[in-house]
């Protein structure tokens, strides 16, 4: 086996929690250059995959002769790397069991509950800043009254899993349009955007793989992973979105199965990945193998007009996975989403889409068909109604939270706002006493993150939005009392 083959090998058998001695030797590198003496240079290298990440609380290192025999050192060596790796607190030695990494395991049975469940918990009487759902545009309304299905295809007695091929075609045209070549056999039509990732996530992360995704990103990705026993790392993110050196040191270290992005007008933040930027992701994924799913619910609504086709458009060879619907730009209530993916993982995906709920209702795919036939027309309406929605937002923070910082986006629907100080969590909990229901930074966290950001969609009508900010307001002055 090369080097490079090791170097590939999975890391850890997650059936038995097992670090394969090939693997973990190949991943350490040039662990015995440096100081001290070998036994210290070794179990500064493991001590070094611990802290990543790469070796995570429950692991079993290998047998001390086996990892002897791959790093080409005596056995005496890897003993005493052991023995002060357990002396540090890093590793746990039991008789019958091995050595193995300190900490308690997570099991996907015992998580704590998704973090997305908060977004959907305002209580009664409380003014609602928590979702980010628009109102229906005008023109959606009309095409919704004028719209007069075809009954040869609503009454079918089946239909394709996949969706129907008049939408699936009509779904491959816009992205075509857009820049992203694409033909029928890429699209999955599904019940919503969140349908499609996790029916991607179901598919390919299973118990101890590794997801990379935002530090702060939308939870409906991440509470799925979690859901399926899948790890999800955080990546920094900078004024640009993502920062892509430490997403290809992840990728390069940590083996992830899955990187879940949403690089335009990300959710929470707002930011967009420049062009550079795309381009080196779609490399990463074509490099390294791993599937990039791409959240773009809400690209389209760009107050500058700025959407660029998808990240599938830099690298045809890559393996990129888009995610969309009709929810933000047209209707919410209406659940039509897509995926576009490589006809292969389409069929598969196909397969558990029948298991799952057999199809996406008729009716609604037949609407969706008059929707999308004035795709750029809807976007443009959301896209200058809610531009005019964040400068009365903006003008409302300039009166009731002037110390807060933010940058406004350029498109979405959320603006992500920097409290001076304190913790979002506890302003949650006193906004909701003042009878307004905000989301902090721990409800989008992907792992660590800092708890000092709120959340605050622009998508209320003006009169609501103005008495939201208002209570908020006088919940962050009784809040910073106390600090």
């Amino acid at each position: 086996m090369s080097v490079d083959d090791r170097a590939n090998q999975r890391l850890v058998d997650h059936r038995t929690a097992t670090v394969d001695s090939a693997a973990l030797a190949a991943r350490l590198g040039r662990w015995a250059h440096g100081d001290g003496t070998l036994a210290e240079r070794l179990a500064r290298g493991i001590r070094a995959m611990i802290d990543t990440g790469e070796l995570r609380p429950g692991d079993r290192l290998p047998a001390e002769r086996a990892l002897a025999a791959e790093t080409t050192v005596s056995r005496g060596t890897v003993v005493s790397a052991y023995a002060a790796l357990a002396e540090g607190g890093a590793v746990e030695r039991r008789q019958g069991s091995g050595t193995r990494i300190a900490g308690t395991p997570v099991s996907a049975a015992g998580r704590r509950g998704g973090r997305g469940e908060a977004l959907f918990s305002t209580l009664p009487n409380a003014i609602d800043l928590l979702r980010t759902v628009a109102r229906i545009p005008d023109l959606g309304v009309e095409l919704i009254r004028s719209h007069q299905p075809r009954l040869d295809l609503a009454l079918l007695p089946e239909t394709d899993p996949a969706g129907l091929p008049l939408l699936r075609e009509a779904i491959a045209d816009l992205y075509r349009t857009e820049g992203t070549p694409t033909t029928p056999e890429q699209i999955l039509v599904t019940h919503g955007a969140q349908q499609a990732i996790a029916l991607v996530v179901a598919a390919l992360v299973g118990p101890g793989d590794v997801v990379l995704a935002e530090e702060v990103t939308w939870p409906g990705a991440t509470d799925t992973v979690r859901l399926h026993g899948g790890e999800v790392h955080g990546i920094p993110m900078g004024p640009d979105g993502i920062d892509v050196e430490a997403l290809e040191v992840a990728m390069a270290r940590l083996r992830p199965v899955l990187v879940a992005l949403n690089p335009h007008h990300q959710n929470p933040t707002g930011t967009r990945m420049p062009g550079e930027a795309r381009r080196r992701v779609a490399d990463l994924a074509a490099r390294y193998g791993v599937t990039v799913i791409e959240d773009r619910v809400v690209a389209g609504i760009a107050f500058d007009g700025v959407v660029p086709p998808t990240l599938a458009a830099e690298r045809p060879d890559a393996p990129i996975v888009v995610a969309e619907s009709v929810s933000k730009w047209a209707w919410a209530g209406l659940r039509i989403g897509w995926l576009r993916a490589d006809p292969v993982l389409v069929r598969r995906l196909r397969g558990a889409r029948q298991l799952a709920d057999q199809s996406t209702s008729v009716p609604a795919q037949l609407l969706a068909l008059d929707l999308l036939a004035h795709a750029a027309e809807l976007r443009r309406e959301i896209a200058r109604t809610h531009q005019d929605r964040l400068r009365v937002l903006i003008g409302l923070m300039e009166e009731h939270l002037p110390e807060w910082t933010f940058d406004a986006p350029r498109g979405g629907l959320a603006l992500w706002a920097a409290m001076p100080a304190g913790s979002s969590e506890a302003l949650a909990r006193s906004a909701a006493v003042h009878g307004v229901a905000v989301a902090g930074s721990g409800e989008f966290a992907a792992s660590v993150s800092p708890d000092d950001h709120i959340r605050l969609p622009f998508t209320a009508e003006e009169e609501v939005l103005a008495e939201g900010v208002r209570r908020l307001g006088d919940a962050w002055r009784e809040y910073r009392e106390t600090l």
